[in-house]
């Protein structure tokens, strides 16, 4: 499965993440967003962010909602919670954020 961004093909694994995080750009972003009808905004690319820190700069973490929440509010300086990220990624920040952040699939269930 492959996705075309820019005449480029982006190859994709089953579950839809790209295969290779270095194809990952804003554009890709964009592409993979719209596969699931979310237009992206400064706040989506904040978790975007966030979410690629962790996963390429500390060993390839890739947080459950408690931590996405305590690290947004960090970021946002303000408390936020679960409602906030789900306004944003309907389809679990952990998964489908993952997902548009062009990271690996994450199996796990739940989000604490």
């Amino acid at each position: 499965m492959a996705l075309d961004v820019n005449g480029k093909s982006i190859e994709q694994d089953g579950n839809g993440n790209l295969t290779n995080t270095a194809d990952w750009d804003e554009d890709v972003a964009k592409a993979l967003a719209a596969e699931d009808d979310i237009e992206l905004t400064q706040e989506h690319f904040d978790v975007l962010n966030y979410l690629r820190s962790e996963y390429l700069n500390e060993g390839g973490n890739q947080p459950m909602e408690r931590m996405i929440n305590k690290g947004m509010s960090k970021v946002w300086g303000k408390k936020i919670n679960s409602k906030v990220l789900y306004t944003l990624f309907p389809g679990a920040p952990s998964k489908q954020g993952n997902k548009i952040a062009g990271l690996p699939y994450v199996a796990r269930k739940g989000g604490y």
